[in-house]
Parts: structure tokens; sequence; C-alpha cells
């Protein structure tokens, strides 16, 4: 299993610029995918059973930033947390960093730490490590 300690994460540049708006915390993985599948840009990175699909099934736009990914982790390069947010239809959106969240979870790890905005830290409860 792979954890957080295996990577460094940094801020994402849109915490960086409003950082009193932002707020860091742990996800379980297989939780928040479990509610981003909803979401109207899932079909890129799921099957329709909600199981990440291998990178040869990928766009190519999408292939190359999940490529960008696994050669961080492989340079052990430092990733931003993602940002994410709750959506429309009370799921979860990630809103930066997708091919990061994605990748991370394909490749087992379990949780990740993320930035919410700090207006929608109850509705994140459900989704904590």
């Amino acid at each position: 299993m792979n954890t957080t300690k295996d990577i460094q994460f940094i801020d994402n540049k849109a915490a960086q610029t409003k950082p009193d708006y932002y707020m860091e915390i742990t996800v379980d993985l297989a939780r928040v995918l479990k509610s981003w599948k909803n979401s109207l840009y899932s079909f890129e990175w799921l099957n329709s059973d909600g199981k990440i699909k291998p990178l040869c099934d990928l766009s190519p736009p999408e292939q190359a930033k999940r490529q960008e990914v696994e050669d961080a982790l492989k340079t052990a390069r430092p990733l931003e947390r993602p940002v994410l947010g709750i959506g429309l239809q009370d799921n979860v959106e990630i809103g930066s960093g997708r091919a990061i969240v994605l990748t991370l979870a394909a490749n087992g790890w379990t949780h990740i730490p993320v930035h919410i905005p700090k207006s929608c830290e109850s509705d994140f409860k459900p989704f904590h490590a």
C-alpha cells in the first residue's frame, strides 16, 4: 500500500492565492471516487462501473496528464494538492489536480491531502480519511 509519506505535496496555486478561502484535509480516495463518478466529467477517466480507465483508454490529452503524474512519482517530484469542491448535484468535483487524484488512486493510494473551500468543510466530513 502506498502512503502519503511516499510523496511530497505542495500547496496548490489556487490555495496560495487565496489562503483564507481554502483549508487542507486528508480524504479517503475510495469515497471521493464513488461520489465523483456522478460528475459530468468522470467519463473521461472512469468506466461505467466507476473504475479508473487504464492509460491506453484515456484520451491523448488525459494520457499526457497521467503520464506527467506517473513521471513525478518515479522521480519523487512534489505534487500539488488537488482542489476539491461540492458540485450542483452534491457530489465531489475535482477543481484542480484531477490527474493527480486519479493517478494516485490507480496506483493504490488510499488517501491524500487536498484543499477544499472552508465553506464546504461540513460537506466533506463523509470523505475524511
